[in-house]
């Protein structure tokens, strides 16, 4: 795998055209959403799913090139078992029925997380997606399925150190490069910038090594309720950001001029 892929983009300075490579959203709200209508959790996640498909089409509308949602956390499990064996047969239909939009739209489907652990009708049907999809080059939808950022960087560790002992990693040369090349996410980019709907304003486990120089925004808007036009309005808002990677404002002013 290439060494250097989850490095951030340092020539990514902000400028009114920016388009981020990367977005990650934190889909939140779905529970609160349903319960303000006074209608079962599950309707909430049926209409969040809706808003999946509108926003993943917007996305790649928009230009950008890889688009990760976390769907699933590893913590999740301890919701209401109703509630997660729902939550899995939503996520079975919801990869067939969007299968003719990612075929249409020339996007591939990839997941992150512990999926080993997720029912097995959907893990069938996981694979199959994945599969149908793979070589479609327009974009990539990043599931995060059975995820959690902690377990992600246990599972890094873990295999670090058994390439060590296998003599495919350097013994005490771990760099951030060499170490990211066992995280689940080494071949795909650093996110650029991170949503999060329904106001709270945490990242909830999510992507903690990899967002280290994201943008961060966090909306009030629920997750059934967020459109096209509010996930637009994210993108201009992160266009307005200076990203520096420790630099100054002058030093990234003179890279852009030699630049042009």
């Amino acid at each position: 795998m290439p060494a250097n892929r989850n490095a951030p983009s340092q020539n990514a300075a902000a400028t009114t055209s920016a388009v981020p490579a990367h977005v990650a959203i934190i889909m939140d709200g779905n529970g609160r959403w349903a319960k303000q209508r006074g209608l079962p959790r599950l309707e909430g996640h049926r209409r969040g799913s809706r808003t999946v498909r509108a926003i993943t089409t917007a996305a790649f509308e928009l230009g950008v090139r890889y688009l990760t949602l976390y769907a699933f956390s590893a913590e999740n499990w301890k919701r209401p078992q109703d509630e997660v064996g729902g939550l899995m047969r939503l996520l079975e239909f919801f990869l067939k029925q969007e299968l003719k939009t990612l075929h249409k739209n020339k996007i591939r489907l990839r997941t992150i997380g512990r999926t080993d652990a997720l029912p097995a009708p959907v893990r069938k049907q996981l694979a199959a997606t994945i599969a149908a999809t793979a070589d479609h080059a327009r974009g990539t939808l990043v599931l995060a399925l059975n995820y959690g950022s902690r377990d992600e960087i246990a599972d890094a560790a873990n295999a670090y150190a058994a390439a060590v002992a296998a003599g495919r990693e350097p013994a005490g040369g771990c760099t951030w490069e060499t170490f990211a090349r066992h995280l689940y996410t080494a071949d795909i980019p650093d996110p650029d910038l991170v949503i999060r709907t329904s106001g709270e304003t945490r990242v909830s486990n999510f992507l903690l090594m990899q967002s280290a120089y994201a943008e961060f925004i966090f909306t009030p808007v629920l997750w059934p309720d967020f459109t096209k036009e509010d996930f637009a309005a994210a993108l201009e808002t992160y266009a307005r950001r200076e990203r520096r990677f420790g630099l100054t404002s002058e030093q990234i002013k003179g890279k852009l001029e030699v630049r042009n």
